[in-house]
């Protein structure tokens, strides 16, 4: 099957879901061909099965905003009839599927009938649920899209609590390549950033409010008063100046190490002891999926798809949004028991293997072909 991928080209959680699934469909004999405005931050050697293709906004001076969907869907538009694309697979409703659409449109003038398939990851849901402004086209977005999915089944709530839609919302959760990290052997030289007594932390996001960084600090304050240990604080955003200003006031900064964003997750999750992640919402919390492939238990707070993602008392611990006290004690309560660590350290792998890269991958292929077969009936 030939097929589109369209998605945020960033290091966000979308952009990796996207990137890794169009590798893994490759694998599976599929020809895949990416189109965004640059390379997607983990996508690897391009060949003849894996395309990207860019998508160019000219700066005309009448446009105050360039209009991005106009030249994703002119893009498209050419993708789909040069290689003979059997289905569009969009990621976030808008713009991407609002772009599809008239993709869609312009093709069925031309005699071409494609298929679109939409997956909702949550912002295009949570946040623009929020300024009624979009509803409508969001709504317009989903219902005219020929597949919905949604990454959890909280996000599927919410899409139908937020917007006025009548498709039927599948869930196909994300994922994580498991053989990748079963028996891989991962430098993990520890003594290059701690002591032998000390437990490492780790944070990983793009620093937004939304996931809420002082907390994490604030966490990180009332452990290290209980045990020796460092923070690994992995991303960049807006919340970044205020989270430094933080550490610097709390006299932190020998023990909180803010490396930015990084292509060496891997590396930075082997060295782990525990992940700590605490936004306000999450519609999926791939972040700690990740955390959990490579046996490190999460603390989390209870939102969204958090608690489908890590099982409470068993991959880890979820609290409420906040709640930095308790959420200190789950963490001395593991770091210093050393047998209950190890235990958290297995069972947060074997939650991981419950999203393994081939059981969703067949998901989404089979919702693929559904989208065609009901494209061709029509």
């Amino acid at each position: 099957m030939n097929i589109a991928i369209v998605c945020y080209p960033t290091f966000g959680g979308s952009g990796v879901v996207a990137t890794e699934l169009g590798m893994a469909l490759t694998r599976n004999g599929h020809q895949v061909h990416f189109v965004t405005y640059k390379q997607p931050v983990r996508l690897e050697a391009l060949n003849a099965k894996l395309r990207f293709h860019e998508v160019f906004v000219p700066d005309y001076p009448l446009f105050r905003y360039l209009p991005y969907e106009l030249a994703l869907s002119s893009r498209l538009v050419d993708v789909v009839k040069t290689y003979h694309i059997d289905v569009l697979h969009v990621h976030y409703a808008i713009p991407h599927a609002y772009a599809a659409y008239m993709t869609k449109k312009i093709l069925q003038d031309e005699g071409i009938i494609v298929p679109i398939v939409t997956t909702l990851h949550g912002t295009d849901i949570t946040l623009v649920g929020s300024h009624p402004f979009y509803k409508p086209a969001v709504a317009f977005s989903i219902n005219h899209s020929d597949s919905v999915t949604a990454v959890s089944e909280s996000l599927k709530r919410e899409t139908y609590e937020y917007f006025e839609v009548q498709k039927n919302i599948k869930v196909i959760p994300n994922f994580i390549d498991v053989e990748k990290y079963r028996n891989k052997p991962i430098p993990c030289e520890r003594d290059l950033l701690v002591s032998a007594e000390e437990k490492i932390l780790t944070h990983i996001s793009n620093f937004r409010p939304v996931k809420r960084i002082v907390d994490v600090l604030k966490v990180f304050e009332r452990v290290q008063k209980a045990l020796p240990a460092k923070l690994m604080m992995i991303g960049d955003g807006p919340e970044t100046k205020r989270a430094k200003q933080f550490v610097k006031a709390a006299g932190l900064e020998d023990q909180v190490l803010f490396l930015g964003k990084s292509n060496e997750i891997d590396k930075i999750l082997c060295y782990t002891d525990l992940f700590l992640l605490l936004s306000e919402q999450e519609s999926f919390g791939l972040s700690a999926l990740e955390a959990m492939v490579h046996r490190v238990p999460v603390i989390s707070t209870n939102v969204g798809g958090l608690p489908e993602v890590n099982i409470d008392g068993f991959s880890g611990y979820l609290h409420d949004v906040g709640a930095v006290e308790a959420m200190a004690k789950s963490a001395v309560r593991l770091l210093k028991n050393p047998t209950l660590l190890t235990q958290f350290k297995q069972q947060a792998f074997e939650t991981a293997c419950r999203y393994d890269l081939k059981n969703v991958v067949a998901l989404y292929e089979q919702e693929y072909q559904d989208a065609v077969d009901r494209a061709n009936d029509h």
